[in-house]
């Protein structure tokens, strides 16, 4: 099942994502208010956090007072989320077909909340509605997904310079299948939460500025070191590294802040990110 293969990906590249959580947060920081803002958790809600990665919308969860249950495929995720949020149950499973109050007994879940983390299902149908099944009558899910890569720069921006010494990689012959931008086509993405019983959907652009200014920088080493803990920056390890030798490694990442320098605005790197901010009601 392409979960699997999901599992083993996220499995591979999620200790690049812990050590780089606090760039992440602060580039996302945008995004997390607006998923928060739009779910309105409130203290006595369960909140269910699907994909929660290293625990962002746990502790905003239970900082608002909320019981909350956080799921991820990747057992090094869930483990940073733990210690991020210790008072937050969170649970290695996937949500597409996990009994979710079984996994995690409790009430019935008021809010289902998730940035990033619903786009890499292999049946989204299945998926939403078995996270539908573990939400009371009445349940809001507010999840953020990025639109088309050409609409994001965070794809590309400094990591092409990387690709380019790569061996090329296939094109995807589906569009749709799992991954950041599987949602990209809002009418489909409405489709299928409609399929999966959800109502009430609500999908709107929200765009905002991938900024990597952090600390006053100018953000080019920050932005870097994301894409060296992602897979393309995996992957170069893996094959240019060894190849290149020391010096030449060094002359590659020093070509990769040359085209990041390109990305300044007002001195720092910065760029638009496209997404998608989603509501649905159960009904």
């Amino acid at each position: 099942m392409v979960n699997e293969q999901m599992r083993e990906n996220w499995n591979a590249g999620a200790a690049g994502w812990v050590e780089n959580e606090a760039i992440f947060d602060a580039v996302f920081a945008p995004v997390t208010a607006a998923v928060l803002k739009a779910a309105e958790v409130e203290p006595g809600h369960r909140m269910l956090d699907v994909g929660c990665g290293s625990g962002t919308l746990l502790a905003a969860g239970t900082g608002a007072g909320a019981s909350a249950v956080g799921v991820d495929i990747s057992e090094v995720m869930a483990e940073a989320a733990r210690r991020r949020v210790p008072e937050a149950d969170v649970i290695v499973a996937d949500a597409q077909v996990t009994d979710l109050l079984e996994a995690v007994p409790g009430k019935r879940f008021d809010r289902v909340v998730s940035r990033f983390g619903v786009m890499f299902f292999d049946d989204p149908v299945a998926a939403f509605a078995n996270i539908r099944r573990a939400c009371e009558p009445g349940a809001r899910m507010v999840f953020d997904c990025w639109r088309t890569e050409e609409e994001n720069p965070v794809f590309t921006a400094g990591s092409s310079v990387i690709l380019e010494r790569l061996e090329p990689q296939p094109e995807p012959s589906d569009l749709n299948a799992p991954g950041p931008t599987a949602f990209a086509d809002a009418d489909r993405l409405a489709s299928l939460l409609s399929d999966a019983g959800w109502e009430s959907i609500g999908i709107a652009p929200f765009d905002f500025e991938c900024d990597y200014g952090i600390g006053g920088g100018d953000g080019v080493e920050e932005r870097l070191a994301s894409i060296l803990g992602s897979g393309v920056g995996r992957l170069a390890k893996e094959r240019l590294q060894p190849e290149l030798g020391p010096e030449g490694w060094e002359a590659l990442l020093d070509e990769v802040r040359a085209e990041l320098r390109g990305h300044l605005v007002d001195g720092v790197v910065k760029f638009p990110g496209a997404t998608w901010l989603v509501t649905a009601t159960n009904p």
